[in-house]
């Protein structure tokens, strides 16, 4: 099985785990009955017209794993590895400011906002740092912490593999709140987490469930249906919401593994539109569009009032591209050789790439100023800009 796939959890079936994530995640993985895997497409002919470079980057402790994401602040970089090293770095340069072991092995990457930074276990502890790298408390959740915690001002949220979220206080980890939530039979892993905005937590669910709720005190405010599962066993109902929503002043919106892409009104919940394009990478939001990476490899740019298609990239199909990220006045996506492909806006042309270190990234890029985040798979954290 090539380096595209995507751990899968479950929270009731021990069965075994290479079939299974080959079932799910690759359906084109051929390795069970032994004939070949067709093979990743080459690197498409472009004509570059987007002048796109590294501006810096630094080597981690570790190799990195799905779920892992450095968090951007004003004055520091964060990241973290499965291993528990945790370092910062300075944004403009890549500097390295400090480096820590945390003491544990990490599940999941790296939330930062207010002077607090924090990181989630295998066990369940949540740890939380100071600015400078000293600890500033550990609380424990009721299972592996599955996403990156997203932090305001006062609370950190923080979601676990057993389809809880729990909200904690920023100043000493004391729990605010619960939301619990029953667990499908099988489900593939939300590696990503939600977004907090608008005084509000945002989050997709499996079962093609995208929650709101308060930020202060964990009350549900709505519940929409991105995708309803389908299908006559376990494996053709997933439909579950793998990547953080995407949000603007108009609309909140996620896309369903197995499913289709849905926009909702982010106060009420009112559905707006949907469309029948599933995916598990993620989807972002610009002022005029919506862009998705399709379950087969394809970018597609979608009005975000209604949903209609404005263009659709495939020359990046059967390359794994991931979710996408603005970088400067282009779109990027990261294959599974670390290629960045920066893309047009407008008519999805490809216009660019950026070489990283020839492994995935290990989750959707973080936007930083003009340019983007990339945490790869091999431990490499690359800042990337394009002109």
């Amino acid at each position: 099985m090539n380096a595209v796939a995507r751990p899968l959890a479950s929270k009731t079936l021990a069965l075994a785990g290479a079939v299974i994530a080959c079932a799910l995640i690759l359906p084109g993985c051929s390795w069970l009955s032994g004939k070949d895997e067709k093979p990743p497409a080459p690197l498409p002919d472009i004509k570059i017209t987007a002048a796109g470079r590294v501006a810096w980057q630094q080597p981690l402790d570790a190799p990195g794993q799905p779920g892992f994401a450095p968090a951007a602040t004003p004055n520091a970089i964060y990241a973290a590895t499965p291993d528990g090293s945790l370092a910062s770095f300075e944004p403009t340069t890549g500097k390295l400011n400090w480096r820590i072991n945390t003491g544990g092995k990490l599940s999941a990457g790296t939330g930062a906002e207010g002077g607090v930074v924090a990181v989630g276990t295998g066990k369940g502890d949540v740890l939380a740092f100071d600015s400078a790298g000293k600890p500033l408390w550990k609380s424990r959740v009721s299972s592996e912490v599955l996403g990156p915690p997203r932090i305001s001002d006062k609370t950190v949220v923080v979601w676990s593999g057993d389809g809880n979220v729990f909200g904690l206080a920023a100043a000493d980890g004391a729990r605010r709140w619960v939301q619990q939530r029953s667990m499908p039979a099988l489900s593939v892993r939300n590696q990503a987490g939600g977004v907090i905005a608008r005084g509000g937590v945002f989050l997709g669910v499996a079962g093609g469930k995208l929650l709101a709720f308060d930020l202060e005190k964990g009350i549900l405010g709505w519940e929409g249906t991105v995708a309803q599962p389908k299908g006559a066993t376990e494996l053709e109902r997933i439909a579950d919401i793998t990547s953080a929503p995407a949000i603007s002043a108009t609309a909140v919106c996620a896309a369903a593994y197995q499913g289709r892409v849905a926009c909702f009104e982010p106060n009420r919940g009112t559905f707006i539109w949907s469309r029948d394009i599933p995916s598990k990478d993620g989807v972002l939001l610009d002022n005029r569009h919506l862009y998705i990476t399709d379950d087969k490899g394809a970018v597609h740019a979608l009005d975000k009032d209604t949903g209609a298609s404005v263009w659709k990239q495939d020359k990046l199909v059967t390359r794994s591209p991931g979710g996408p990220q603005l970088i400067g006045d282009y779109l990027a996506v990261v294959d599974f050789e670390g290629y960045a492909h920066l893309l047009n806006r407008n008519d999805g042309s490809l216009a660019g790439r950026i070489a990283t270190d020839g492994s995935a990234a290990t989750a959707q890029p973080v936007p930083l100023n003009d340019g983007i985040l990339v945490q790869t798979r091999r431990g490499g954290l690359f800042y990337l800009v394009a002109q």
